[in-house]
């Protein structure tokens, strides 16, 4: 037996080792209670809370230079206001629900739907944003009553052993663990046998971790991504257009899976749709060596970046460069750009960007719109730029989309409130608030019945009254 297959059995026995003592836990103690909930809720808030400087750092060490603010405004605050947001809501949501009795063939009986935890739930999170696509699906999975398993991203490591060095302080390892990537952890992990395998990433790996669920019949929840369009309409200021669409599309450089893939912009206002970007990134990204501008996470996917840019120019595209600094290998920084118009074949055109390079498509009419974006898969996210409401509605009512976010971007995932996920190819399942409650909640139906059940008068041999009756119902039923 070779250190490879050693090194895969020694990862599989402990993930099963953990499975196991999570699930036996689970199973000795039963629902958890809202105290209880609210307990592990806190303490996984105190847990970002108390570590906070730590935490920044390591995510910057991971990406070579992170913003620091980026890091606040896209991972701390949102996830400690998700915790919160599930701790004011808990004991509502735990609630159990009455439901109406056909009163007619079961009277005397009540029904009621009771919301349960349904045991352990596997969490496998990319690393753009590690922090934030962690806690805030384990805070949903707490809230609901779980225990859970993290597997991080291979490019989340100083993350990834800081986590491990300090939830132990917070959570016992049978209510929260988490696990580094070492090659074949994600294999192994997908293969696990839990109650609710969470996964957000890239289609392609997608697919691979619903296969491995399915040979367990376990349940999942993909969030993916795919090329989501922004759609300037010509009523709508360019101006104002261009600042929303860059700010969101310099943020993490542009590694956001729900970012502006692509722009249409109708053709008379070319021209000044590329005069503002320039004016826009001269004014708020004059140099990429700011400790403001994120790195790209790694140099695979910076040249990915580059064999774009190379492969669209191949392709008939027009190159511009918004910045005066070319692309540096070495702090893996990489200035805005704008790809004008390439052909189908490109690179581009067919495959998510997940960086600082905006595509941008001239079109003449609304239709031209619809029938482009309708052949292609449905993206995770939709931005039409427009005072027109009816113009809005229409985009909205003939394309679908994940989410919407209507003259903006990317900001419809921080509502706490409103439930995230894709659709078709962008993903499977929700989160996020009472949304995240219920995916990781068995919504459990019980029938009650009473002291007197009429039911006793619809028992063979079937009487005179009993035909009667039930045709009676059948056909007040019809």
């Amino acid at each position: 037996m070779n250190q490879a297959t050693l090194l895969v059995n020694e990862t599989s026995f402990q993930l099963e080792q953990c499975l196991h003592a999570q699930r036996k836990a689970f199973n000795n103690l039963g629902q958890e209670p809202y105290q209880e909930r609210k307990k592990h809720l806190f303490n996984l808030k105190k847990m970002i809370n108390d570590n906070r400087d730590e935490i920044i750092e390591a995510i910057n060490k991971d990406y070579g230079n992170r913003s620091y603010h980026e890091t606040l405004i896209a991972e701390i605050i949102p996830v400690t206001e998700d915790i919160t947001f599930n701790i004011k809501h808990l004991k509502k949501w735990m609630k159990p629900q009455s439901r109406k009795v056909d009163q007619i063939l079961y009277t005397g009986a009540k029904n009621k739907v009771i919301p349960q935890a349904i045991g352990v739930v596997g969490i496998i999170t990319p690393w753009n944003f590690p922090l934030n696509l962690s806690f805030s699906v384990i805070s949903a999975a707490f809230a609901a009553g779980n225990r859970a398993m993290v597997k991080m991203s291979e490019n989340s490591i100083h993350l990834t052993r800081l986590l491990k060095q300090i939830s132990p302080k917070y959570f016992a390892i049978e209510k929260l663990a988490f696990f580094e990537e070492t090659g074949e952890v994600g294999i192994e992990f997908s293969k696990l046998p839990f109650d609710h395998l969470f996964f957000t990433g890239s289609g392609m790996t997608g697919r691979k971790v619903m296969a491995a669920a399915s040979a367990n019949l376990t349940p999942v929840s993909l969030e993916l991504g795919g090329k989501s369009p922004a759609i300037i309409a010509p009523d709508y200021p360019t101006e104002k257009a261009v600042e929303r669409i860059m700010h969101v599309k310099q943020f993490n450089a542009g590694q956001i899976c729900v970012n502006v893939d692509y722009a249409f912009v109708p053709k008379s206002k070319l021209n000044e749709f590329v005069s503002n970007a320039q004016t826009w990134v001269k004014k708020h990204c004059p140099d990429i060596h700011s400790d403001d501008y994120t790195s790209i996470i790694d140099s695979k996917s910076f040249q990915r970046l580059l064999d774009t840019l190379e492969d669209a120019q191949n392709n008939g595209a027009e190159i511009i460069n918004l910045s005066n600094q070319e692309p540096d290998a070495f702090a893996r920084k990489f200035p805005l750009m704008l790809v004008i118009d390439p052909s189908e074949d490109a690179i581009i055109s067919q495959r998510e960007t997940f960086g600082p390079i905006l595509m941008v498509k001239t079109y003449q009419d609304r239709e031209q719109v619809i029938d482009y974006i309708i052949e292609r898969d449905r993206p995770l996210a939709m931005y039409p730029f427009t005072n027109d409401k009816s113009l809005a509605d229409y985009y909205i009512n003939r394309l679908l989309s994940g989410g919407v976010c209507v003259n903006d971007a990317l900001f419809h995932v921080a509502q706490h409130d409103m439930p995230f996920g894709g659709v078709g190819a962008s993903g499977m399942g929700h989160y996020h608030g009472y949304e995240g409650f219920l995916t990781f909640s068995k919504l459990r139906p019980v029938f009650y019945r009473g002291g007197f059940s009429s039911m006793k008068f619809f028992m063979p041999p079937y009487t005179d009254f009993a035909d009667k009756a039930l045709k009676l119902v059948a056909k007040l039923k019809s």
